[in-house]
C-alpha cells in the first residue's frame, strides 16, 4: 500500500472531531525529550571531540565518489550538497525565527516531501556513511550545513566560517505555519495589494523562496524581482545578500528537467511505497541514462559549473536572454541568437555539449535595477562579489544559531557580525551573594512598586525566542531602540523604572573599591526576581528564585534596530495585552509565544495564573486580576477563575474582553479577557488549572511558578548551560 492511500484502519482524532480547539501540542513538545539519547548526553561535549579536518575529508571523499544507484553531475554531488543545506537553511523566517537549519527538520515532513526539496533525500543519503561513522558526535542538522561547506570549498571558494552546535530534532516542529494552501505549489498567501501574509516566508507552497519560473509559472523577471526581494527580505536578507547568494549559489551545478515533473516521478517520501525505504521522488534507470528530473527546468547555468568563477555574472550581464519552454515543459531562458550554444559540458555524458540556461528568477537580477547595480558592482570587483557571497552563506547558514558564544568548532570566524545580536565582554568582576541580598533589599526600598519590578524583568527577558536563540534579558536591550519604545512595555512607566535602576547600579559600582560591578541587565532579573519572592512571603511562602550574575549591558552600536522589531509582540497573554490590529484569536497567540518561550502548557499556565496574581498587566488594567489582594502570590486566579458562581458574558462594545456576574446578586464581580478563560474553557488546561485552585494547590502554583519564571530569566544564559 502507498503511504498516500487512504489507511481504512485510520480513526478521527480529536482534532478532526474539533478543529477549532486549542492547539497544545507545541508546548507537549516543549514538556518532553523525542530523542533516543540519555538526559545527560551533552551534544556540545561530543561534537568537540571531532576532528573536523577528518570529517570534512570524509564528506568530500562522499561527494566526489559517484555512486551507481544515484547520478553526480559532471562526477560531482558538490552542487547537490549546496542544494541541500541552503534548502535546510533557508526556511527561516525573521518574523518567529523559526524554520532554518537547526534539528536538522529536512528530514522530516512537510520539509522532506517539498516539491523544491526533490531529490534532497538522496544527498542526504550520500553522506549517510558519515553520519553513521560519527555517530551521535556529528548531528544530521550541523552534517547537512557542514556539507554545503565543504562542497563550496572542494570546488575552489574559501567560505566565511562554519560553527557546529546545531542539535538533532527527532521530530517536526508542530509550531510552524507553513501557510494556508490546501495543495503544493499553489500561492493562496498573498493579500491585497500583493503582498505575503505576515509570517510567511516563501511566496508558493512548498517553494523555499519563489517559482523560478516567474509568478504562477509566468516568464514576468519584473514581478519576480518583487517576490525575490520580499521573500529574501523576509528570512533577513538585504538586496546585496540576496543578489549575492543568487549569483553564487547558481555559479555552480545546474537544474534538472529531462522530463516533466509530474509525469516523471514515483511519490514524495511521505507518500511512497513502504519498499522504497523512505525514498521518493524514483526516477529508477532513467536517472542514470537520461537524466535527473527535478524541477523541470534543464541546464547549467555556467560553462564550468564545478568549479568558482564569474560565469554567472558574466553570462547574465554580457549576454542576451529571451523566454522558451525547455525539455521538462517549464518556463527558462535562453542566449539569443544561439550565443552560448555547446559552450557548457554535459552533465552525465563527456561526449555530449550542453548551452546555458537562466530562471526568470535570475534574469529579475538583470532587469530591477537596484539588483543590476548591485550584479554590475559584482562584475567590476570578482573580490567584491567572493566576498559578499562568503558572507551572506555564512549568515544563511548560521542566522539560527544565535549569538557566537553557542557556535562550536575549529572554523567559527573571530568577527562577530551584528546580526548575531553581539555582546560586550565582561570587563568586571561578578557581585556575591551578600551584594545580591543587598541590592536586592534596595531596589524593594526604591519607589517602584512590585508590578513595575515584575513587568520590566519580564520585558527584558521575554524577548527570548528559542527558535533562533535571539532576544532575552542579556544586553538589557530594554533600554534601547526599539525595545525602549514598544507599546507593550509602556514607555513612561519603562523610563521610571530603568531611571531606578540607573541609580541604584551608579550607586553600587562607584562604592566599590574592586573591579565589582553590577550591570543594569543583572539588576532588571534581581529586581524582579526580589518582587517575586517578597510576594511569596506576603502569601506565606519562603522562596529563593534562583539568580545567576553575569548579564552585561549592550550598546546601540551592537544592536541591529530593525532587525530588532522582528521581536516585538502584538500580544503578551501573560501581560494581557493586545495590539489593535490582532486578528486571530488571542488565546493561539499567547501558545505561540510560550512556546517560543520553550514553555510547556503546565509552565505557561503558572505563569500567567501567577502574573496576575501579582497585578502585573498592562497598564495596570485590572483585566484577569482576579484577587482582592493584587501583588500576592496566591492562587486566586484559578480559584475565582473556576469558581461556579460566576457566570461570564462578553463585555458590550469591548473587544475580547469579558465580564464575569455573580450568579446570585448579578453584581460585576470580575473582567478578564480571551487570555484568561481559555484556562476555564480549554479541558486540557482546565485540568491543570483545577489542580492549582485547589485548596492545596496554591504551595503548588508558588514552586512551579518561581521554576517557570527562573525559566524565562534564563533562556538566554548560554553561558550557564
Amino acid at each position: 500500500m502507498s503511504n498516500n492511500e487512504p489507511n481504512p484502519q485510520t480513526r478521527k482524532k480529536n482534532r478532526d472531531w474539533w478543529p477549532n480547539s486549542l492547539d497544545l501540542s507545541a508546548l507537549d513538545q516543549n514538556a518532553r525529550d523525542a530523542g533516543p539519547y540519555d538526559d545527560d548526553f551533552d551534544y556540545a561535549e561530543a561534537f568537540q571531540e571531532l576532528d573536523l579536518d577528518e570529517v570534512k575529508s570524509d564528506i568530500e571523499e562522499a561527494i566526489t565518489t559517484p555512486k551507481e544507484w544515484w547520478p553526480a553531475d559532471y562526477d560531482h554531488y558538490g552542487p547537490l550538497m549546496i542544494r541541500m543545506a541552503w534548502h535546510s537553511a533557508g526556511t527561516y523566517r525573521a518574523y518567529d525565527g523559526r524554520g532554518g537549519a537547526a534539528g536538522g527538520r529536512q528530514r522530516f515532513a512537510p520539509i522532506n516531501s517539498w516539491p523544491d526539496n526533490a531529490n534532497l533525500d538522496k544527498a542526504r543519503r550520500l553522506l549517510q556513511p558519515v553520519k553513521q561513522k560519527y555517530g551521535r558526535n556529528l548531528s544530521w542538522a550541523d552534517l547537512i550545513v557542514l556539507a554545503g561547506n565543504v562542497a563550496i570549498e572542494s570546488m575552489g571558494f574559501k567560505t566565511f566560517g562554519f560553527g557546529g552546535g546545531r542539535e538533532d530534532a527527532f521530530e517536526p516542529d508542530e509550531a510552524v505555519d507553513w501557510g494556508p494552501e490546501q495543495e503544493w505549489e499553489a500561492d493562496d498567501r498573498f493579500e491585497e495589494p500583493g503582498g505575503i501574509q505576515e509570517g510567511l516566508g516563501a511566496s508558493v507552497m512548498g517553494l523555499i523562496y519563489v517559482n523560478p519560473e516567474g509568478p504562477k509559472g509566468e516568464p514576468d523577471p519584473e514581478a519576480s524581482a518583487k517576490n525575490i526581494r520580499q521573500t529574501f527580505s523576509r528570512m533577513a536578507m538585504d538586496d546585496r545578500q540576496t543578489a549575492a547568494l543568487i549569483a553564487g549559489g547558481h555559479t555552480f551545478g545546474k537544474v534538472h528537467g529531462a522530463d516533466n515533473p509530474d509525469e516523471a516521478h514515483d511519490p514524495e517520501p511521505e507518500a511512497a511505497p513502504i519498499e522504497n525505504m523512505g525514498l521518493g521522488w524514483q526516477d529508477g534507470e532513467t536517472a542514470a541514462e537520461e537524466g535527473v528530473t527535478t524541477s523541470g527546468i534543464e541546464g547549467p547555468w555556467t560553462q564550468n559549473p564545478t568549479w568558482w568563477d564569474m560565469g554567472y555574472v558574466d553570462n547574465l550581464l554580457d549576454y542576451e536572454w529571451e523566454p522558451e519552454k525547455g525539455p521538462g515543459g517549464a518556463w527558462q531562458w535562453t542566449p539569443k541568437d544561439g550565443e552560448l550554444e555547446g559552450s557548457a559540458p554535459d552533465a552525465l555524458d563527456d561526449d555530449e555539449r550542453d548551452t546555458p540556461m537562466m530562471l526568470t528568477t535570475d534574469i529579475a537580477l538583470k532587469r530591477d535595477p537596484d539588483y543590476r547595480e548591485i550584479m554590475e558592482d559584482f562584475q567590476e570587483s570578482p573580490m567584491e562579489f567572493g566576498m559578499a557571497f562568503a558572507e551572506a552563506w555564512y549568515k544563511l547558514t548560521h542566522r539560527d544559531m544565535g549569538p557566537p558564544e553557542r557556535l562550536l568548532g575549529p572554523e567559527v570566524p573571530d568577527e562577530t557580525k551584528i546580526w548575531q545580536d553581539p555582546l560586550p565582554d565582561r570587563d568586571f568582576d561578578l557581585i556575591d551573594d551578600e551584594q545580591v541580598e543587598e541590592l536586592k533589599a534596595e531596589i524593594l526600598d526604591s519607589d517602584l512598586s512590585r508590578s513595575q519590578l515584575v513587568k520590566t524583568a519580564w520585558a527584558s527577558a521575554s524577548t527570548y525566542r528559542d527558535s533562533d536563540k535571539r532576544g532575552g534579558a542579556n544586553g538589557a536591550r530594554v533600554r534601547l531602540e526599539p525595545q525602549r519604545s514598544w507599546e507593550v512595555n509602556e514607555p513612561a512607566e519603562l523610563e521610571t523604572a530603568l531611571e531606578t535602576y540607573e541609580s541604584i547600579q551608579a550607586e553600587f559600582n562607584e562604592a566599590q573599591d574592586d573591579d565589582t560591578r553590577v550591570s543594569l541587565a543583572d539588576l532588571i532579573v534581581l529586581g524582579g526576581n526580589a518582587a517575586v519572592e517578597q510576594a511569596a512571603a506576603d502569601a506565606g511562602y519562603d522562596v529563593t528564585v534562583p539568580f545567576e550574575p553575569g548579564r552585561v549591558d549592550a550598546t546601540a552600536e551592537e544592536t541591529d534596530a530593525d532587525s530588532f522589531e522582528a521581536l516585538k509582540p502584538k500580544t503578551d497573554g501573560f501581560r494581557n495585552y493586545v495590539a489593535d490590529d490582532v486578528d486571530r484569536p488571542v488565546e493561539q497567540l499567547l501558545v505561540d509565544r510560550a512556546d517560543l518561550l520553550d514553555l510547556s502548557a503546565e509552565e505557561m499556565t503558572a505563569l500567567v495564573g501567577g502574573m496576575r496574581a501579582l497585578g502585573a498587566t498592562y497598564q495596570d488594567s485590572e483585566l484577569g486580576v482576579f484577587t482582592d489582594r493584587p501583588g500576592t502570590l496566591t492562587n486566586d486566579f484559578f480559584v475565582n477563575l473556576l469558581d461556579m458562581g460566576t457566570e461570564w458574558e462578553p463585555a458590550d462594545g469591548a473587544d475580547q474582553v469579558y465580564e464575569g456576574y455573580d450568579r446570585d446578586t448579578g453584581e460585576l464581580e470580575w473582567e478578564g479577557t480571551r487570555f484568561d478563560l481559555i484556562f476555564g474553557s480549554n479541558s486540557r488546561l482546565r485540568a491543570i488549572a483545577e489542580v492549582y485552585g485547589s485548596e492545596d494547590g496554591e504551595e503548588e502554583l508558588v514552586e512551579d511558578f518561581v521554576d517557570a519564571w527562573s525559566t524565562v530569566m534564563r533562556a538566554d544564559r548560554f553561558d550557564l548551560k
